[in-house]
């Protein structure tokens, strides 16, 4: 058995065990009432709104790849829909995806494009811990809140993870700022291995250096990032809230910044299309904290994951041709563990 397939057996088993705990004590039939009477209106905004966000996810992608070059939002739209789907269908496949499809029309190497997509997900993580401590720290509780022990865990989870993610950040800006020092430091070491290896280690780590450039770039940058990852969470955040007024959960906007803490962690599990960590921390969220019944929770979380995903397959798919890619190729890429700059369309 290949590790891919190893990897792909091992998420499907995982996905069914989260499933059987989703759908545990779930009254099936009133859980077919409440996706048969959800209202569609909110629910076709959802799919609108994911739509939005990800052309927010587009526009911030390029600020990020600013200092490397300048890239059109359509190219980068096209890039980041492939890169999702592609993530949704074949493991580990978007992050190689996206800046590979950037390459191979602008100057950008592919090493120096992932740096940014490492940027980019940490800027995710701080953007929603900051939504979370505003939730927690700011806004008032909504009502309908329980507090109780998985309260707890979840606020010293945030503490942890929010450590660890500025640990994170202050070692690529300290190492951005010492690059040719460290640079150096593993070139040295590389000299002792054969050129084959030494050569395109040492190419491949200046250029991902080089992708750290934006750290270096003007406040006034830096701010753009910051309002574009505040506008992309926002987006993600409405969405949910309309998903909740589709099935008549009366919650207000912001308990969904608790809920997206929530699915940060349940996406983070690793299955094939997020199926069961998605739908597990949903439900967990809405049921335990937020009091709803515990059927009608299912359902929301059924529709918002098939919903926030439809967009991404479509757009995803409908846009493959036009990069010139197939999944077979990119499945055939990921299964050898190649860099995607490796395959020719």
């Amino acid at each position: 058995m290949t590790r891919q397939k190893g990897q792909l057996l091992g998420g499907a088993l995982l996905a069914l065990v989260l499933l059987a705990f989703f759908f545990r004590g779930v009254d099936w039939a009133a859980l077919g009432r409440a996706l048969r009477d959800a209202r569609m209106l909110p629910l076709a905004g959802l799919v609108l709104v994911t739509t939005l966000v990800y052309a927010a996810r587009a526009w911030r992608w390029g600020a990020l790849l600013r200092p490397l070059g300048r890239v059109g939002l359509g190219d980068l739209f096209s890039a980041t829909m492939v890169g999702f789907a592609s993530g949704l269908l074949i493991p580990r496949a978007a992050e190689l995806v996206r800046p590979w499809l950037v390459s191979r029309r602008h100057a950008i190497p592919t090493s120096a494009g992932f740096a940014t997509i490492i940027l980019e997900r940490l800027i995710d993580l701080i953007t929603v811990l900051a939504l979370f401590a505003v939730y927690l720290f700011v806004l008032p509780t909504p009502a309908a809140q329980a507090e109780n022990q998985l309260m707890d865990l979840v606020k010293l989870g945030g503490a942890v993870t929010g450590a660890v993610a500025l640990g994170v950040l202050v070692f690529l800006l300290a190492l951005h700022a010492n690059a040719e020092r460290v640079l150096g430091l593993v070139e040295r070491i590389l000299a002792r291995f054969p050129s084959f290896i030494a050569e395109p280690c040492g190419r491949m780590l200046r250029a991902f250096s080089s992708g750290l450039a934006v750290l270096r770039a003007p406040l006034s940058q830096l701010g753009l990032i910051g309002v574009q990852s505040l506008v992309v969470w926002l987006l993600i955040a409405l969405g949910f809230h309309l998903n909740h007024a589709a099935f008549g959960i009366a919650l207000p906007f912001h308990a969904t910044f608790l809920l997206i803490a929530f699915l940060v962690v349940g996406v983070a599990i690793p299955t094939p299309g997020m199926v069961g960590g998605f739908h597990a921390f949903y439900l967990l969220a809405l049921s335990e904290v937020f009091g709803v019944e515990r059927s009608t929770a299912a359902a929301a979380a059924v529709a918002a994951h098939a919903l926030s995903n439809l967009p991404v397959l479509v757009f995803g798919m409908l846009l493959l041709g036009r990069e010139g890619l197939s999944l077979g190729r990119v499945a055939e890429a990921t299964r050898e563990g190649t860099q995607l700059s490796e395959v020719r369309p």
